[in-house]
């Protein structure tokens, strides 16, 4: 009987964080409709800002938000190996149409200033890389870039549009956000 009053306890204790954690969960899931999608896309042709879409906390302290980002030949980098760093935001593009050249990663040199961010992609900087990973993405392909990798498209022939799903473990981007082009 002596045994078991300790066991009780220390099954109590460890399972006190778990039940913490389940009551910090949202209780409804968050939707992004195809005309919604569709809404903040044809307001943002020819526009070189990121739309975000929504963010979403999942619990836990972290958010999840969806972009949608349309790129011409006119925002490619013609080349250069100089990108973008988001500190803390992973993205996990979606290609919807069209293609380029995408470049990650690599020995980064002349790092620019750190900016606050924006709704979009929170803390981010840019600089230089050299021995990155150069390739072609195309409609269909998926690619995850985590926090603190340098990403640019280094060459689009006519356009890019794709999802980015921007995971957020610090909460650097704001919670409950809607695109006022949606609501």
């Amino acid at each position: 009987m002596h045994l078991k009053l300790p066991v009780l306890i220390v099954t109590l204790v460890l399972a006190r964080p778990v039940v913490t954690e389940a009551q910090q969960r949202p209780d409804a899931a968050t939707d992004i409709y195809a005309e919604q999608v569709q809404s903040v896309l044809k307001n943002m042709i020819g526009v070189t800002i990121d739309r975000q879409l929504k963010v979403a906390d999942i619990g836990g302290d972290e958010n999840v938000a969806v972009g949608i980002l349309h790129r011409t030949g006119e925002h490619d980098t013609d080349g250069a190996h100089r990108g973008l760093i988001h500190s803390y935001i992973t993205e996990v593009y979606i290609m919807l149409s069209g293609w380029g050249t995408l470049l990650t990663g690599g020995e980064l040199f002349n790092e620019g200033e750190l900016s606050e961010g924006s709704i979009a992609i929170g803390p981010s900087f840019n600089a230089e890389s050299r021995g990155g990973l150069v390739r072609e993405i195309e409609e269909g392909d998926i690619v995850v870039i985590p926090a603190g990798l340098m990403h640019a498209w280094t060459s689009i022939p006519s356009h890019v549009t794709y999802l980015s799903v921007r995971v957020d473990p610090d909460q650097v981007l704001p919670a409950g956000y809607v695109n006022p082009e949606i609501n």
